[in-house]
Parts: structure tokens; C-alpha cells; sequence
């Protein structure tokens, strides 16, 4: 099933891999742009959790898209290759976020303590509460969970995004579905899959 993902992707985008083969670098980057643009923001999005650095580590991963091209061995599929070197864009600028945000700062752990002590307010939303409830997930739960329903992204696509194997997501999307479910019964919030239904 893995090769099938693999040579769609490939046919997908058999035309820029045909311009780079030919020399036309500009113009199958502008192409690139065309079809990879947003999905590179949108998987920056799920990985940084932050709108303003997923825009800037978009654009560091186009750029190092960019440099990258004349050097593309078409080992792995144009898709797979893109997203590789934009997740690790995202883990790099993770890391340095870690190192210049101390654990031990009082303001990071009130933080954390309000992201797993969500509970419902009054007047508010149905999907504002899920959302809330999907962000204090664990990461590797909540990105697969992110792109899965929010992005709505096939499970083909969100393994080549993250890099992982599509057994190690649809475990992941299980076990986020089983604690979102325990955490809708925790606050009495009545029926958890028509909660899951509102999140597809």
C-alpha cells in the first residue's frame, strides 16, 4: 500500500520533476509553490503551534526548498522530500524555542497547568472546548489528530508529513480519540462521539 501512496505522489508531480530534469528550475519552484505552498504552512502550523513562527519557518523551509532543488535525487517522492526538510525547519526552530524557554520559569508552568486543566465555561462553544481539549493532548497525538480532521488529511498523507509510518498514525489517532473521549466523560459533557463527529 505504501509503494501505491508513493507512485501517485510521484505521478502527481511528474511535471515539476520533468522541469528540474530539464533545467527549469524557476519554473518548476513556481509550480512547487503553486501545489506545496499552503501545505507547508499548514504542517508548520500543526508542528510550532504558533501562527506567526509557522510563517517564518515556512518560508526558511521554502527557501531551503529553493537552494535544494538542482540538487533533488527523486529518491523519495517530491511530496516526501518537501515535507522532510520542512519538518526538520520545525524541529530546529523547536529546539531553539526550548533552549531559550527555561522549564523552570514560573509563567511556563502556570501555562502548562491551563492547557491540561481545561474545563467548560459558560457560553462557550462546543468545538472552542474540543479545541482546547486537543491541544492539551500529548504532540504526538495532537499533530496527527491536527492534520488528520482539521487539515483533513488522508492518513497516507499525514505519515509522509510527519515523517512516521501510517500504522504508528492510526494508533496515534486511536489513543487521541480514547483520551479525548475519557476527558469529554470527566467534565460530564454527555456523549463523546458526537463530540468526535463535530471535530471531523
Amino acid at each position: 500500500m505504501q509503494q501505491i501512496a508513493l507512485s501517485d505522489a510521484g505521478q502527481r508531480d511528474r511535471d515539476i520533476v520533468e522541469l528540474l530534469q530539464g533545467g527549469s528550475h524557476e519554473v518548476a519552484f513556481n509550480r512547487l509553490l503553486e501545489r506545496y505552498e499552503r501545505k507547508v504552512y499548514r504542517l508548520c502550523c500543526s508542528l510550532m503551534r504558533d501562527a506567526d513562527q509557522a510563517a517564518d519557518v515556512a518560508q526558511e523551509s521554502l527557501l531551503r526548498i529553493w537552494k535544494g532543488l538542482p540538487g533533488y535525487d527523486q529518491r523519495a517522492s517530491l511530496s516526501t522530500w518537501i515535507y522532510t526538510i520542512t519538518r526538520n525547519r520545525c524541529l530546529s526552530a523547536i529546539e531553539r524555542r526550548r533552549e531559550a524557554v527555561s522549564l523552570s520559569d514560573p509563567a511556563v508552568e502556570q501555562a502548562a497547568e491551563a492547557a491540561t486543566a481545561t474545563a467548560p465555561e459558560a457560553g462557550r462553544d462546543h468545538l472552542d472546548l474540543l479545541r482546547g481539549l486537543v491541544e492539551a493532548l500529548p504532540e504526538r497525538y495532537r499533530q496527527a489528530l491536527t492534520l488528520y480532521y482539521y487539515e483533513e488529511k488522508s492518513v497516507a498523507e499525514v505519515a509522509a508529513m510527519l515523517g512516521q509510518a501510517e500504522g504508528t498514525i492510526k494508533t496515534n489517532l486511536h489513543r487521541a480519540r480514547a483520551l479525548l473521549s475519557e476527558r469529554v466523560r470527566e467534565l460530564g459533557l454527555g456523549d463523546p462521539s458526537l463530540w468526535l463527529e463535530e471535530a471531523a
